[in-house]
């Protein structure tokens, strides 16, 4: 009962920290926003429970072979597939690259929290949002980025 707190616990906090920096890809109007990144980060989260659980309720058995870290490779691919999909050359410039990048970090930040990396998670979290958004000022004040 309480392991099931814990884990509703550390999936509210995916959804936050997922949700902070979609928040920030919706005032910039990106392709993928608010729900798209609190989707990612929570389901990062939770393969991650999964993978760890998993591996514990394997750990007597001598038969199967349980890899967490597989499943958190998977999960990196997979955000990497629907990050590729993002991703779009248009005329001149490149589009899409920095919101890939975004899905991608958001997985990371979910696989942390789903193991119990909450400060580290929080600040990747603070960091990913000073690089979309202090980023993006200075890269407009300075080198003329449209």
């Amino acid at each position: 009962m309480i392991q099931d707190f814990e884990i509703f616990f550390q999936i509210l906090l995916a959804a936050i920290f997922g949700g902070l920096l979609g928040i920030e890809r919706e005032f910039g109007k990106k392709e993928a926003g608010l729900r798209t990144y609190m989707l990612v980060c929570v389901g990062s989260c939770l393969f991650t429970i999964s993978a760890l659980y998993g591996m514990e309720l394997f750990a007597g058995d001598l038969q199967v072979k349980f890899d967490p870290i597989r499943i958190i490779q998977a999960v990196a691919i997979g955000v990497g597939f629907i990050g590729s999909g993002l991703i779009i050359f248009r005329r001149d410039h490149l589009e899409g690259l920095t919101t890939a990048a975004g899905l991608w970090v958001v997985s990371a930040i979910g696989v942390a929290v789903g193991l119990k990396l909450y400060l580290v998670a929080l600040f990747v979290t603070g960091i990913s949002l000073i690089i979309l958004t202090g980023l993006l000022l200075f890269e407009k004040k300075f080198i003329g980025k449209k």
